[in-house]
């Protein structure tokens, strides 16, 4: 315990407190002085030369703070009211970086009507506030989209590239026409167009086998090429109905060597091109022709006329 003797009194061996230390200390109770932390001494001397005149406040200062938390108080308030997006769109939009062009490429069948319907777009979108990502999604949404690429180009364009699905066939299921893919989803309903030269194939699971049963016969054009329809029949087995209304009724199986047959015959004797309904290849062993109602009336005339070609033969010897 020491006595304090004087104002300028001090411990024996500690350093007296200097007039430019005066931050460092604190006059709490007359002449008792504080240490104080040293993340709040900057601080106090600051505020210190302020009260003595030491440090000069520029003008404006107030009106700038003022300012400064209105613009803080208005922008989070629109955080807290979820109008973010909002005052982004209009802040950005103001100093030009609104979407003034749409580049749309890749596209074939997906118009660009149906893109800048997808994106939303009001005119005062920014571009800065567009996210990318969700003008992907909402373009890959459309029914011809298979993939897209979405790139934002400053100050004010978007590109947007498509790659479009590739349709492969016309699907009747029951009533329902729809135009599908080699995977066999449906992309749109059929509408004709340039869709109306697909091939049309008919029936339950006709959808997913088309793919197989078009590369088979991508080899005999010469038959594909008189084909209307395919059918597919108890999701087993496919008949072709060809355009002179003669059907081919191809086996479950072996469906290669069965074109093959057709295609040999046709070329050795003009089978596809006889008054014939239907030629059948399901059996192994055998090939079955049905005649239409009018050959087979004029075969049977035909048959009666020969039985009585031997009987005239004998009255007249």
């Amino acid at each position: 315990m020491f006595a304090l003797k004087g104002k300028n009194a001090h411990p024996r061996g500690a350093a007296p407190v200097s007039s430019d230390r005066r931050s460092h200390v604190y006059g709490a109770l007359g002449h008792f002085r504080i240490v104080l932390p040293k993340f709040m001494r900057k601080p106090v001397r600051v505020f210190s030369r302020m009260i003595e005149g030491e440090v000069s406040i520029p003008n404006h200062v107030g009106t700038v703070g003022a300012v400064a938390f209105l613009a803080l108080t208005g922008a989070y308030g629109a955080i807290l009211g979820g109008h973010a997006p909002e005052v982004v769109k209009v802040t950005t939009s103001t100093f030009g970086f609104a979407i003034e062009d749409v580049k749309v490429v890749g596209n074939k069948e997906t118009s660009e009507i149906d893109v800048l319907g997808a994106l939303g777009l009001d005119g005062e979108t920014s571009l800065v506030g567009l996210s990318a990502a969700d003008a992907q999604k909402a373009v890959a949404g459309l029914p011809w989209v298979e993939s897209v690429d979405v790139f934002k180009v400053y100050p004010n364009t978007i590109q947007i590239s498509i790659h479009e699905r590739t349709a492969m066939a016309v699907w009747q299921n029951g009533n329902d026409l729809s135009v599908i893919d080699a995977d066999g989803r449906v992309i749109v309903p059929f509408t004709g167009g340039r869709s109306a030269a697909l091939p049309l194939v008919m029936g339950t699971g006709a959808d997913k086998q088309a793919k197989l049963l078009l590369a088979q016969m991508a080899g005999f054009p010469q038959i594909t090429g008189e084909v209307k329809a395919y059918a597919r029949v108890g999701d087993r087995r496919w008949d072709l109905f060809l355009k002179n209304g003669v059907t081919l009724m191809l086996p479950e199986n072996r469906i290669d060597q069965a074109l093959a047959d057709i295609a040999d015959m046709d070329r050795k004797s003009g089978l596809l091109s006889r008054d014939i309904a239907s030629v059948d290849m399901r059996l192994t062993d055998r090939v079955v022709v049905r005649l239409t109602p009018e050959a087979m009336v004029q075969r049977v005339e035909y048959l009666k006329a020969r039985d009585k070609a031997p009987k005239r033969s004998e009255k007249r010897i």
